[in-house]
């Protein structure tokens, strides 16, 4: 339930995000430039995700330019370092509940090892 209540708080204000820059009517490649998103500890960290989704499926941005405007938006803090602490979200969680997240990490993560 953790997963699901972070999910739904953070996509509601990334889509909020995207829905300001359409009435204000600024494009979609200014998105870093509007918003800041800071994610003080690992709770919202599916943001990442998130906004990689909404603006590669939703927006049908190329995943270069999806990934600039989402590493320009997010700046991250970590405020301990003990394992109660951080945020841990078992795979097959992960995997039932958010499974484009789940694609959209692995993708990540295999860019940044690359």
């Amino acid at each position: 339930m953790r997963l699901e209540q972070q999910y739904f708080f953070v996509s509601c204000s990334l889509q909020d995000m995207l829905r300001i820059l359409k009435v204000q009517h600024i494009p979609i490649t200014h998105f870093h430039e509007k918003f800041a998103v800071q994610l003080n500890d690992t709770h919202p960290s599916i943001g990442v995700a998130e906004l990689m989704r909404l603006l590669i499926d939703g927006q049908q941005m190329e995943w270069a330019e999806a990934w600039d405007i989402t590493t320009r938006t997010f700046s991250y803090t970590n405020h301990t370092l003990l394992p109660e602490a951080l945020e841990c979200w078992p795979l097959a969680v992960l995997a039932r509940i958010l499974p484009r997240h789940l694609e959209i990490i692995f993708e990540i993560n295999a860019r940044l090892l690359k």
